[in-house]
C-alpha cells in the first residue's frame, strides 16, 4: 500500500511541457539568428568551442532533476503492514435539508452554509464514531455512506448546495427512512440521526414524519432535531452564480416568506427520545447534541487499516540533487577528450 502525503503538488509537472516548448523556442531563435550571420557549417567552425549537444543534454538532466524534486515533495509513503484498530463509538447520520428555503439569511451567511459549517466543526470533535451524511429536500439521498473516514466527509460536504436534490420540497420522513437503512442491521442503543432542517412542511408529511420517528425508536435509533431559521419568517433569496438577485415570488407575484415550524421538530425529537435545538448565529446547537450522543451505549468497532507509513521522499531528492549537481558540472564547450576523438576520426579518413 502506498500514497503521496502531498499529491496536490503533482499540478507542478505542468511547467514541463512548458519548459520544454520555451527550450524548443529557443533553439529555432538561436539558429535563424546564426543563419543571418552566415552559412551555419561555417560558424560552427569559428565556434570549435560552443556544443549544442551538450545544452541538450544539460536541458535533459535539468527536467530529470525538477521531476524527481517534484515526487520527493510529494512524499511518496508506504504502508508497512496491515493490522486490526479496536475502537469504540456511536453510529450518527446528518441529514441536511438543502430545499431552497435553506439560502434564507436570517443566518449568516445562510441557514445552509451556517449548517455546513457547524457540521464540519463537529466532524472535527468526533473520536472513533462513525459518521454519514444525507440530503434531503423534496426526496432523500445518500451523500455519504456510514464511515470513518473524517476526510471523506469533509469533501462531501463542501460539494453539497441546494441544487443536488432536484426535486424540491421538505420530506423529512423519507430522510429519517433512509438514514435508518443505512445503519444497516446492526442491533444495539448506538445509533443517532440528527435532522438539521427549517422544518417547513404541509400536515400530511408533518404525519409521515412523526411516524417514521416512531419507527426509528421501535429499533432503538435517537433522533435529534436542530431548527435552522427564526420563527418571523424571510424572504428567499434568488441566487445566480453565487450571487443574490431579488427574491423568490409565488404565481401570484407575491414575495414567499419561509418560516422554522420548531413544532414538528419538537415532535419528532421527543417521539424517539432525541432533544431539539433552535439554531442562532452564535451556537448551530451541534455541541449540545454531541454531548447527548456521547451518552450513548458505544460499541466496538473493527476496522482494518495501513499502518507505520514510512516516508519514501529521501529516495526522490536524492536522485533530483544527483542530476541537477550533474547538470551543473557538466560545461557546454566541447571537451578536449571530443576534440581528441575528432581529431583521430578525421586521422582515419
Amino acid at each position: 500500500m502506498f500514497k503521496f502525503e502531498n499529491d496536490i503538488f503533482f499540478y507542478a509537472f505542468v511547467i514541463i511541457p512548458v519548459c520544454i516548448v520555451i527550450y524548443m523556442w529557443y533553439l529555432l531563435s538561436y539558429k535563424k539568428k546564426m543563419k543571418k550571420l552566415g552559412q551555419i557549417e561555417l560558424i560552427a567552425q569559428l565556434m570549435p568551442e560552443v556544443s549544442s549537444a551538450k545544452k541538450t543534454t544539460k536541458f535533459i538532466l535539468y527536467l530529470i532533476g525538477f521531476s524527481f524534486l517534484i515526487l520527493g515533495i510529494c512524499n511518496l509513503q508506504t504502508g508497512s503492514k496491515l493490522k486490526d484498530v479496536k475502537r469504540e463509538g456511536a453510529d450518527i447520520m446528518v441529514c441536511l435539508d438543502v430545499s431552497n428555503s435553506m439560502l434564507a439569511e436570517d443566518l449568516s451567511p445562510n441557514r445552509l452554509e451556517r449548517a455546513k459549517m457547524a457540521i464540519e466543526n463537529m466532524v472535527d470533535k468526533l473520536q472513533g464514531d462513525r459518521l454519514g451524511i444525507i440530503v434531503f429536500a423534496g426526496e432523500a439521498y445518500v451523500q455519504l455512506p456510514i464511515t470513518t473516514d473524517y476526510s471523506s466527509a469533509k469533501l462531501f460536504l463542501e460539494s453539497i448546495n441546494t441544487k443536488i436534490v432536484p426535486v424540491q420540497g421538505t420530506n423529512i420522513a423519507d430522510a429519517i427512512n433512509k438514514a435508518v437503512e443505512s445503519f444497516g442491521k446492526d442491533d444495539g442503543k448506538n445509533k443517532a440521526i440528527v435532522v438539521i432542517t427549517d422544518g417547513e412542511n404541509n400536515e400530511e408529511a408533518s404525519s409521515s414524519a412523526i411516524e417514521a420517528a416512531e419507527e426509528a425508536e421501535k429499533k432503538d435509533i435517537v433522533i435529534h432535531t436542530i431548527g435552522v431559521g427564526s420563527e418571523s419568517g424571510v424572504p428567499i433569496p434568488n441566487v445566480v452564480d453565487g450571487i443574490v438577485s431579488g427574491y423568490k415570488k409565488d404565481n401570484s407575484g407575491n414575495t414567499i416568506v419561509t418560516k422554522l415550524d420548531s413544532k414538528i421538530l419538537q415532535d419528532i425529537a421527543a417521539k424517539s427520545n432525541g432533544v431539539y435545538v433552535q439554531a442562532s448565529n452564535t451556537d448551530i446547537g451541534l455541541d449540545v447534541i454531541l454531548s447527548k450522543i456521547s451518552e450513548l451505549d458505544k460499541k466496538q468497532l473493527d476496522s482494518k487499516m495501513f499502518t507505520d507509513y514510512e516516508d519514501q521522499f529521501q529516495w526522490f531528492l536524492g536522485a533530483a540533487l544527483l542530476f541537477l549537481v550533474a547538470e551543473t558540472l557538466i560545461s557546454e564547450r566541447t571537451s578536449k577528450l571530443w576534440k581528441k576523438m575528432n581529431l583521430f576520426n578525421n586521422a582515419n579518413i
